[in-house]
């Protein structure tokens, strides 16, 4: 996130609207393939439980055409509804706070401005405070997104998103909402890290080569960048978060993590990586540009 400046001010209203707004967009815009990103994520154990020696999904284009041929295209929209629920919080309070957090920071450690080693613990800070907030509509919403094309006769598990969060704590308890929570601090805390931090520095970076200005182009690049940093940091832990979301086979997520890594390999836990890098580097493009041009309605002059 650009630092707006000594001469411009913005309240934590206009920022919580700004990324919120912004967030939802975007997950409207690639939930495809994150939907595609979770299924290929989930398929080896699901194939291992049904027999199966043959992979349904095969990329993240075949994954999109598999589903859409077998399920219709509006299941590549599965869990938009807690998507959107899960940007509203997740998305706004991330951003919202990553500026009073960081203030807070640097005011503690009595100095001017802030280094990068105090813009990335803020954004940890604010990637697992909102996380925290908004794991249960993360948990619905990949519920919704695993399955799958079911057999003639059975019934889905949820019919939507509110009566799985209803039928979550029905059946499992209320605290079962707050499942994979640990894994999904961990992701998300280092995933906002190297966003925010990564936007900031590339964004910076291309500012000080000549002929580049704060515009639409610098805004798409530093997004691209955002992207691609979060992805390679976060694979491994969005892999397992996803697993532990999925279904209830695992004790924790370190049982999570060592089983994935003995039956499949490390290269498991970079499994969907294009389609998450291609929803991820999309999302940050598509999140940025319209956060940058949102947040200068709430913009006035200090």
């Amino acid at each position: 996130m650009a630092d707006l400046g000594p001469k411009t001010e913005i309240s934590f209203a206009g920022t919580f609207f700004s990324s919120a707004f912004a967030a939802c967009f975007a997950e409207l815009c690639t939930i495809p393939l994150d939907t595609a990103k979770v299924r290929l994520q989930l398929q080896k154990r699901a194939a291992l439980g049904e027999g199966l020696g043959v992979s349904k999904y095969r990329g993240m284009l075949g994954t999109v055409v598999t589903i859409a041929t077998e399920e219709g295209v509006l299941a590549l929209w599965k869990g938009i509804i807690p998507g959107l629920h899960r940007q509203c919080l997740y998305g706004g309070l991330r951003i919202g706070l990553y500026e009073p957090v960081k203030a807070f920071y640097v005011g503690s450690f009595y100095i001017t401005a802030a280094t990068l080693f105090l813009k990335i613990v803020a954004a940890l800070t604010t990637g697992a405070i909102a996380i925290t907030i908004a794991n249960p509509t993360d948990l619905v919403k990949v519920r919704l997104q695993a399955e799958g094309k079911l057999p003639p006769g059975v019934p889905w598990r949820y019919s939507g998103a509110m009566n799985a969060y209803y039928t979550i704590v029905k059946q499992e308890g209320l605290a079962a909402l707050w499942t994979g929570l640990g894994p999904n601090i961990a992701r998300n805390a280092i995933i906002n890290a190297a966003e925010l931090a990564s936007y900031d520095q590339v964004k910076q970076t291309i500012l000080n080569i000549p002929g580049f200005t704060d515009n639409i182009l610098t805004h798409l690049l530093a997004g691209l960048g955002a992207g691609f940093f979060a992805v390679c940091i976060g694979s491994p832990i969005d892999v397992v978060k996803s697993r532990m979301m999925g279904d209830s086979v695992y004790r924790s997520t370190f049982d999570c993590f060592i089983k994935t890594l003995k039956n499949e390999g490390p290269l498991a836990f970079y499994k969907g990586f294009l389609p998450n890098f291609g929803r991820l580097g999309s999302w940050n493009v598509i999140m940025f540009l319209v956060f940058e041009q949102v947040k200068r309605i709430f913009i006035w002059e200090a």
